[in-house]
């Protein structure tokens, strides 16, 4: 049985984090690893594990306490993300979206929103899903189309949002919708409740990776929601938006950096066990220096991804940069990293059982999302530019 956690306040002592940590270590090696490749191979979306983990404080990691929430910082987020990805790349990068919308409702939210959908939330006995991109509106986000026109006391929604995580399966949606003029100031949040009519969703994706998690577009036909389900105020939409991308870039950040970790330490097993020309791998100096490589790539986007999460709880100036910084670097050495691993594990790397070529394809996609890794070097060109 996993051990259980008291949520703590972000002042924590060495000794409470590392409990923290220990204890989400466990979460992963008992709960998610053993379960990984089979949960990829069926598509299998694991709710009641989710639900443990809920129990365990992981549904509302930054969230207050006062509604089901751990309280703990962003630091302390990364270290958990990194950990939980060591068991299932998958389901720590659904963990960490599922926190991302917690953490908009808790900061956002008014009171009654705030008590309608944290509890549900932080216990993961519900899900929630984050809806801005669209079919023709990826990276420039602010070009969304899905309208929400005042009528009364509500918003009617009608659009379509592409690549939704948790898409048929939340308990509620927020909807990027426009309200007002072209571009950023006219978007604004909605809380969609699931079960809303209209609301709709397409076929589960095909998916490289990330198969453990369903991904599906979400599709709003006519959907009515109360004024009051608006989140944060009218035209506040896209900054909301980009707000919690920079926690969210953080945290697969660190996703990225616990796949790559699993992947490195199961190469540096193998080199050791596998002979060849009549000795280890590990007597190769390539392979010396390739894992070599790969340790100090890690250990430079560790650091970044350190730093940017402290920045976050500073609320730094250049906090969004950090963040940018951080998600370009330690996604683009997680995957080269496991990709590595996978190369010097050679033909059994290809092999599912052996569990790289899964880390590989989970991976990968953390260079697109959350902002690809091209818009990343935009944003931190942009702010250098600036001063």
């Amino acid at each position: 049985m996993v051990s259980t956690i008291t949520p703590l306040t972000p002042a924590l002592t060495t000794e409470e984090r590392e409990a923290i940590l220990e204890a989400v270590r466990e979460f992963a090696e008992t709960q998610l690893a053993p379960h990984a490749l089979e949960w990829d191979a069926q598509s299998h979306f694991p709710r009641e594990t989710l639900g443990r983990g809920g129990e365990l404080g992981l549904g509302g990691i930054y969230v207050r306490e006062d509604v089901g929430g751990s309280g703990l910082s962003r630091s302390d987020a990364a270290a958990i993300f990194e950990e939980l990805a060591q068991g299932d790349t998958a389901i720590a990068a659904y963990i960490s979206i599922h926190n991302m919308v917690a953490w908009m409702i808790d900061t956002y939210g008014t009171e009654a929103q705030r008590t309608e959908w944290l509890p549900l939330l932080t216990s993961m006995s519900g899900f929630g899903s984050y809806c801005l991109t669209e079919p023709g509106a990826g990276s420039d986000a602010a070009a969304i189309t899905t309208s929400a026109i005042r009528d009364g006391d509500e918003f009617v929604l009608t659009g379509v949002k592409q690549f939704i995580s948790g898409g048929g399966e939340a308990s509620v949606y927020i909807v990027m919708a426009r309200t007002g003029e072209p571009g950023a100031r006219g978007i604004t949040a909605f809380l969609v409740p699931a079960g809303t009519a209209g609301l709709s969703f397409g076929a589960i994706e095909h998916k490289m990776g990330w198969n453990a998690q369903p991904t599906r577009q979400v599709i709003l036909d006519e959907v009515r929601v109360p004024a009051a389900n608006v989140l944060g105020g009218e035209s506040q939409g896209f900054k909301i938006a980009m707000s919690a991308l920079d926690g969210g870039r953080i945290n697969i950040a660190a996703c990225s950096l616990g796949g790559a970790q699993w992947a490195l330490d199961r190469a540096v097993a193998y080199v050791q066990e596998r002979f060849t020309f009549g000795e280890p791998l590990a007597e190769k100096q390539a392979v010396v220096f390739a894992l070599a490589d790969m340790a100090t790539e890690l250990r430079a986007a560790r650091a970044l991804v350190r730093d940017a999460a402290a920045a976050l709880d500073a609320k730094a100036p250049d906090a969004s940069m950090q963040c940018a910084m951080a998600k370009r670097f330690a996604t683009d050495a997680g995957f080269t990293v496991a990709n590595q691993a996978l190369q010097l594990h050679g033909g059994y790397g290809y092999l599912h059982d052996y569990g790289i070529e899964k880390v590989v394809r989970d991976l990968r996609v953390h260079q697109i999302l959350e902002g690809t890794n091209e818009i990343m070097r935009v944003i931190i060109g942009r702010q250098l530019l600036a001063h």
